[in-house]
């Protein structure tokens, strides 16, 4: 089986219709959400609607916690925060009642799905081999997948050595048997790895590899969309950078 992987698609509808588009041109017959639906970006119902259209799985993460009331916008930054409440606004009542009903992990046989990490599905930031070896053996499941940090990675720990990792690049695959492994799309909506095009995971069960994807999407108008929100220009600016 083929399944596409998604995360933190941040209310980034051009990203997202990207990347179905994509996901389209491959033999994924599953799809499968990480979470972070919404925030920061402009058109969070679209974004919901789709996600709930196409996807078979979903988790919610911490950005859709902030909109549906479960996390205080305290802990958030500024325009983190601005976007929250202006989502809170707008978000359609059907909407809002799917993303309150979600959770940030789902375990399967083999894999294990969290929006943040093992240790922590909602918050914590898996950026480093040392925090990557913590999770790993937090973990019930030889792999691991997660979102939540917008950076497009993984990590490996086999037998008798130290966990290592890197970032992942547009087509590279890597071979899942034999070793335990955490990895990370990246990020639809908002990647953070100095690469703007949008970016998700293909895993084949089968061959027990995964692969990752970069799509490019229209930039500016997702950004003229968070401008005509009146919602932080920040926002806007930064999805060009990827960062």
């Amino acid at each position: 089986m083929q399944v596409a992987i998604l995360s933190d698609i941040h209310g980034n509808r051009h990203a997202l219709e990207a990347v179905l588009d994509d996901v389209g041109r491959t033999a994924a017959s599953r799809l499968w959400c990480l979470g972070d639906v919404v925030g920061y970006g402009a058109d969070p119902n679209d974004c919901c609607a789709l996600v709930r259209e196409h996807t078979h799985l979903a988790l919610c993460g911490n950005h859709d916690l902030a909109v549906t009331g479960a996390l205080s916008l305290e802990e958030f930054s500024r325009g983190a925060a601005v976007a929250a409440r202006w989502t809170q606004e707008v978000l359609e009542q059907d909407h809002l009642a799917w993303l309150d009903a979600l959770r940030p992990v789902h375990e399967l046989s083999e894999i294990g799905l969290y929006h943040a990490s093992p240790r922590d599905p909602i918050w914590e930031y898996v950026l480093s081999a040392l925090l990557a070896e913590l999770c790993l053996d937090a973990a019930r499941k030889p792999l691991c997948v997660v979102g939540h940090s917008h950076v497009a990675l993984s990590f490996v720990r086999r037998d008798g050595e130290p966990t290592t990792g890197e970032p992942r690049r547009e087509g590279e695959v890597v071979e899942l048997r034999g070793a335990e492994w955490l990895v990370n799309p990246g990020s639809v909506g908002q990647p953070r790895d100095g690469d703007p095009r949008a970016a998700w995971l293909l895993l084949d069960t089968d061959a027990a590899t995964a692969s990752w994807r970069r799509v490019e999407y229209d930039v500016a108008g997702a950004g003229a969309a968070i401008r005509a929100a009146r919602l932080p220009d920040s926002l806007a600016e930064r999805l060009q950078y990827g960062q």
